[in-house]
Formats: C-alpha cells, structure tokens, sequence
C-alpha cells in the first residue's frame, strides 16, 4: 500500500489496484481487488490502523471481477455501504449472469468469481453521494455502468477505475478486448477531460499525481 495524496491509499491486489481514503467517521474503499483477496485490504487496513468495521461505504465502478470480488466479504464484515451504477446492478447482485469474453472466461478459471452483494445506493446518473466529499461521475464504455468518482480534495482526485490507465505520467485507453463500447468509452474520456482535478489513480496503471486533467485533455485530443 502507498499513499498517493493524504489520506488516499492505492492497494496493489496482484494486477489492480484499489483504494483506501480516510474519512471523517472511518474509511471508504473504492473496488475491492479479486476474488478470495480481501485479506489483501485488511492488511491495509491495519497499516493505516483501521479495520474492517472502520468502512463505512464500498464504491463501484464496474462489475468486473477484479474490482468487485472482495465486495461480499467486506461488505459482510463492515456493514457498508454498497454503492454502484444502475446498469451494472443486476450483474455485481447476481440478478444477471456475467456476459465473459473470452479471456475473462480463461482468467476466472485462475481468479475465481465474485460473490454477488448486495447494492445499497444505486446511481442513475452523475451527482454527489450520501458519502460526503464524493461525486459519481457515469463513464460508459469499459462497461455500461461504468462509474468515475470524483473526490473533493488536494485540488481533487479522481478515481478512474476503467475509463482509462495509467502510464507513467500519462493516461492511456483501456485496451480495446476489455472495453464493452469503445465509442462510448472514448465519449467517457472526454467528459473526464472537462472536469478539474489535480490527481488521478486507475484500476491498472500507476497514478498521475499532479495536472491530471490535463493528461485527460491530452489523451482526449488524440
């Protein structure tokens, strides 16, 4: 775990990452890793001298495996709040089988599959939270559900998720085989690139630290 501004802390969970931020009344993590890794975010939790029933909300941004698979388990241990987009509800709940590309049936059989949870607050469109301090932002494309949040410190730090990767200094798209739409996804940059924030970190890829939104803006003119 490393602290990318105070308070925000990235999780390395093998090849994704996610997120601890400190809040007034405990923590709030954004994704929860793979399946049968959330002991992963409990040793996090315990560097930052929390633990589980510190967290107070679990934010969302896709159904995909490797964001959601610790959900059920912390959810369960905490007593959080479960926060996600409507169109990815029904597949994060398990009302919805997965529809797996290829490679993500090939990677399962390695990972395993989430545990479906329950969703607590379900998002219909852009707007502040019942978490203070965070906006969701909908970014379509990677899947149809698909959320940034949008936090409300040190200039402002966006957590990405899929909408787009790290790469070094730069943002890059996320690969075009695990992207749902990818014209909705490149529609998805752009609205990122209209917004103000200082930081932004990413599911995969390292974290830009300083004039995000203008990576954002750089990625979007290409």
């Amino acid at each position: 775990m490393r602290q990318i501004v105070d308070g925000v802390f990235e999780i390395d969970i093998l090849f994704v990452h996610a997120h601890l931020v400190v809040v007034d009344d405990g923590v709030v993590l954004v994704d929860t890793g793979l399946p049968r890794r959330s002991a992963k975010v409990e040793q996090a939790l315990h560097e930052a001298r929390r633990t589980v029933g510190d967290i107070r909300a679990i934010l969302l941004t896709h159904w995909h495996a490797d964001h959601t698979g610790g959900a059920a388990t912390l959810h369960r241990g905490s007593g959080a709040r479960t926060i996600a987009h409507a169109l990815d509800v029904p597949l994060i709940t398990g009302a919805e089988k997965p529809p797996l590309t290829r490679l993500q049936k090939v990677t399962s059989r390695l990972t395993g599959m989430p545990e479906p949870v329950a969703v607590d607050e379900v998002l219909e469109g852009d707007g502040p939270l019942s978490i203070g301090g965070f906006t969701g932002v909908h970014t379509p494309g990677h899947t149809a559900g698909h959320v940034s949040y949008l936090l409300d410190r040190d200039g402002g730090v966006l957590f990405a998720g899929d909408a787009a990767a790290g790469r070094g200094t730069k943002v890059s798209q996320t690969p075009a085989a695990m992207t749902a739409d990818r014209a909705a996804a490149r529609a998805s940059v752009e609205r990122l690139a209209e917004l103000r924030f200082e930081v932004a970190v990413f599911g995969h890829g390292g974290a830009v630290t300083a004039s995000a939104a203008d990576r954002f803006r750089e990625l979007a003119a290409r």
